[in-house]
């Protein structure tokens, strides 16, 4: 795990620990020793602890105009044991909807594995605070989601179908990336 990185090819955009605005910013990162880690397994100083134990991420990229980011996710979502979307919701989201942030784009190739809690309230204050915004999820696995379902997720987060549309979504730069993710949600949205 210790070689998972987190995406860096946006960095000559976009880098949060240089963002005032940002729930990282002035984050300094020890490329000497790894500290942190999921289930005893080391991992890159790069992903960014949010208060949870299983669940870390990176902001890849925040357009302010736009009111977009987009987030990276690394481990183990577990809302059963470690309640990861409070810690992510208050320590990551919260900052960010403060700032006018009202689209949010996960990427979770790197989640391996997601519990979930009929507790959904965390899920339910994010999306009523968007308004008019959405929350999506891009490229977790196909396990992962059938979870999101089981736990009924879907009513809060758009994933799957027509979102799946962008696997190669690195290539891209991130406000095209935006654009393409945005025109599938309206879509989806009939807007």
């Amino acid at each position: 795990m210790q070689d998972i990185e987190p995406f860096y090819g946006w960095e000559k955009y976009y880098i949060a620990a240089e963002d005032p605005q940002s729930p990282f910013f002035e984050r300094e990162y020890n490329y000497q020793q790894y500290e942190n880690t999921v289930y005893d397994y080391y991992i890159h100083p790069n992903w960014d602890e949010i208060g949870s134990e299983t669940l870390y991420c990176k902001i890849l990229y925040t357009d302010y105009d736009l009111n977009f980011t987009i987030i990276e996710l690394l481990g183990e979502w577990n809302d059963t044991l470690h309640n990861d979307i409070m810690h992510f919701k208050r320590n990551v989201i919260d900052q960010q909807l403060s700032q006018g942030i009202s689209k949010f784009i996960l990427i979770g190739e790197n989640v391996f594995n997601f519990h979930g809690s009929s507790d959904d309230d965390y899920y339910a204050e994010w999306f009523e605070e968007v308004g008019d915004g959405w929350i999506t999820a891009l490229n977790f696995r196909d396990f992962v989601e059938d979870e999101f379902t089981k736990y009924h997720l879907d009513y809060y987060i758009n994933y799957g179908g027509t979102l799946e549309e962008i696997p190669n979504w690195r290539t891209l730069k991130p406000r095209l990336f935006f654009e393409g993710v945005q025109r599938l949600i309206m879509r989806r949205l009939g807007a």
